[in-house]
């Protein structure tokens, strides 16, 4: 007779049609008989953590979880952990100005070898756009251009991109459309790596926190402003803060895009698990979230969702992850394998099942005049 644990967890699991020892992709297979306890006791960081210790297996785990959240199983898991968090990030202000580069050791100063090996030449990591794409490459040029696009981006322009990662917007703006380009990041190897790669180009590179960036100091306040991927670790608390930054780096009848991930519904906390290993201090906004925090300051001209363009994003990056492999094994080991692995598969699953998405937002300081026509 099974324990209770597990009895609960194969009922779940036969829900959506998943086995435990089944011979299909998205069945699973159990490795140590205390899994099925871990994972009630800890939800989401007791699943995430006893993969990485390789207490089970999964061949399609994208497909598991996509399973799993389109029947809202993580409902049912009572993860005091994210109660937790939610509450630390009401009390607490995860993303001050000195917790801001915790993310950038941690994550992103990774080595820039390693993410060239997963996202290819254009660096961009965030959703490609893959409306007439068929490639990841082709579907990263596609999101940079209609970016460009979308801000009505023309020779001599000054453009500043905030979070501007290694450079991959601002590369593709100053070579295609002749902009000026300013970047800030708080990577230290995002910099030195970008500046590099843009030796040649109008392109700066910035390493500083959002809120202390002074744009007199760089030729502000600029034509065009963009944010592509880096409002994930703003923070709720921090918006009306971020927005009044933007604002203040930008010209009156300038143009500003914001791109992030977002959630279904308003609420506090994160994913225990993605807070622990892959995002410290980060934090998903709502759609509602953002407008509270911009209205104030901003004309929102445009909203547009192609979240489900990130399942076949990230199922790209981690076929070239596969790949490369080999090469990194030696210096990051098996565990770390298993961690990058879960993540990518994981955040796959999130967006097949339309649990997360991605939006683009275009605002205006003052509303456009005649108004705003999307050029996609």
């Amino acid at each position: 007779m099974p324990k209770r644990a597990e009895a609960t967890i194969r009922a779940w699991l036969h829900e959506i049609d998943v086995e435990i020892g089944g011979s299909r992709p998205w069945d699973i297979t159990v490795h140590h008989p205390d899994f099925f306890d871990r994972v009630l006791a800890k939800g989401s960081l007791g699943l995430g953590e006893s993969y990485m210790d390789g207490w089970w297996d999964c061949d399609a785990l994208d497909e598991l979880i996509a399973r799993a959240l389109a029947a809202k199983l993580d409902e049912r898991l009572r993860d005091w952990r994210r109660a937790l968090l939610a509450m630390q990030s009401v009390l607490i202000n995860l993303q001050s100005r000195s917790r801001a580069w915790e993310v950038g050791r941690a994550h992103y100063d990774l080595g820039s070898d390693f993410f060239a090996a997963m996202l290819g030449p254009t660096m961009a990591y965030s959703c490609g756009y893959w409306a007439n794409a068929t490639t990841l490459d082709e579907a990263q040029e596609a999101k940079l251009d209609l970016i460009c696009r979308k801000l009505g981006l023309k020779p001599g322009m000054r453009l500043l991109d905030v979070g501007c990662g290694w450079g991959s917007l601002m590369r593709f703006a100053a070579e295609r459309y002749g902009v000026t380009c300013v970047g800030i990041t708080i990577s230290q190897d995002q910099a030195r790596f970008g500046q590099e790669q843009c030796r040649d180009l109008p392109v700066t590179f910035v390493l500083a926190d959002y809120r202390e960036f002074d744009p007199a100091a760089y030729g502000g306040p600029f034509d065009r402003v963009a944010s592509v991927g880096m409002f994930e670790h703003v923070g709720v608390r921090n918006y009306p803060a971020f927005f009044r930054a933007v604002r203040r780096a930008l010209k009156p009848d300038g143009l500003f895009l914001l791109h992030t991930i977002g959630k279904r519904k308003p609420g506090r906390g994160v994913d225990p698990w993605i807070e622990k290993y892959i995002f410290p201090n980060g934090e998903l906004p709502a759609l509602s979230d953002i407008a509270r925090a911009a209205e104030p300051l901003f004309v929102i001209e445009d909203v547009h969702n192609f979240g489900a363009d990130y399942d076949k994003t990230l199922m790209a990056w981690y076929g070239r992850f596969e790949a490369a492999w080999p090469r990194f094994a030696a210096r990051y080991g098996k565990r770390f394998y298993r961690m990058w692995r879960y993540y990518l598969l994981v955040c796959a699953g999130t967006f097949r099942a339309r649990d997360s998405q991605l939006w683009q937002i275009v605002l205006a300081p003052e509303g456009v005049a005649g108004g705003y026509r999307r050029l996609a």
